[in-house]
């Protein structure tokens, strides 16, 4: 017996209400939809439906079975729409948003080496610093910073960031390094007009606290606040991502790093679906492995 034409079969006649008309659909004859069930049932060993001369119903095992197939039937129908789509070349558009500061130095090149492998492909890329409704405004992709709170969402984790406070070597020359967070209330802190506001947050044995911060210089956004702290200007609050060239350059020197908060995951996000367009699983797979940590 060929177990899935059996499937197909018996959601045929579950869909359509009887026999005669399964075979009508399927173009087969009623003998044959008859034999059909019959080995089917033989098979499971159960009955899947009661049947009379005027009518036939699903029974419980029926039922339950039914939920089964019409699950595993349509799974393979993804498959294959899959494989066909895979093998031609990936077409239409694609729709991604991601973090400014973050889209600029990490998504927007690793969109632009994707682009240049798929030559047929369209890509809107749009930089938010804020969430952004990924089924309201029609995006297939989003690169999160954060814990996902969307259950509507698949997060394809890539690694975490740190939440850090730094400051250039010429400014911490000659000065006594903070041991704790609360020594930063002496201290020139770049802040920002927004988010957290003059409120920096800490971590000790688990107990989350804030410090109020204050200084001579705040900020909207973030990359001139990392400037004036490279400029020797103050300490700066940051993501690790934010500033890892001058991390690495030694332009910047985090401190207080026994107090930081836990790192914020990064993820490759996007709607549930259960047929999801090649582009984007392609691009998914792709900007998991550009953007690993």
């Amino acid at each position: 017996m060929d177990k899935l034409k059996a499937m197909a079969t018996f959601v045929r006649i579950a869909d359509d209400g009887s026999l005669s008309a399964a075979a009508r659909s399927l173009g087969s004859s009623l003998p044959a939809v008859v034999r059909t069930l019959a080995a089917l049932e033989a098979e499971l060993g159960v009955r899947l439906f009661n049947r009379t001369t005027r009518r036939i119903a699903l029974t419980e095992e029926g039922r339950h079975y039914l939920a089964s197939c019409r699950n595993l039937l349509a799974s393979l129908d993804e498959a294959e729409a899959a494989l066909k789509e895979e093998a031609g070349e990936l077409s239409g558009q694609l729709t991604v948003t991601a973090p400014v500061l973050f889209g600029q130095m990490y998504v927007a090149p690793a969109v632009n080496r994707f682009m240049l492998r798929h030559e047929q492909l369209r890509c809107r890329l749009l930089l938010f610093d804020r969430v952004v409704n990924l089924l309201e405004e029609g995006i297939d992709v989003g690169i999160r910073i954060g814990a996902l709170e969307d259950s509507t969402l698949i997060a394809q984790p890539v690694g975490a960031v740190r939440r850090m406070v730094v400051a250039s070597p010429d400014y911490l020359h000659g000065r006594t390094l903070p041991v704790h967070p609360k020594d930063l209330l002496q201290a020139d802190c770049i802040g920002f007009l927004s988010g957290s506001g003059g409120w920096w947050r800490f971590e000790d044995k688990g107990r989350s606290f804030g410090v109020p911060v204050k200084g001579r210089l705040e900020f909207n956004h973030v990359a001139p606040a990392v400037d004036a702290c490279v400029a020797g200007l103050g300490f700066g609050c940051f993501l690790s991502y934010q500033i890892a060239g001058h991390l690495a350059a030694g332009r910047l020197r985090p401190v207080l790093e026994d107090f930081e908060p836990t790192p914020r995951p990064v993820s490759v996000v996007y709607p549930h679906a259960r047929l999801l367009p090649a582009r984007v699983r392609v691009f998914v797979d792709w900007m998991r492995e550009a953007l690993a940590m």
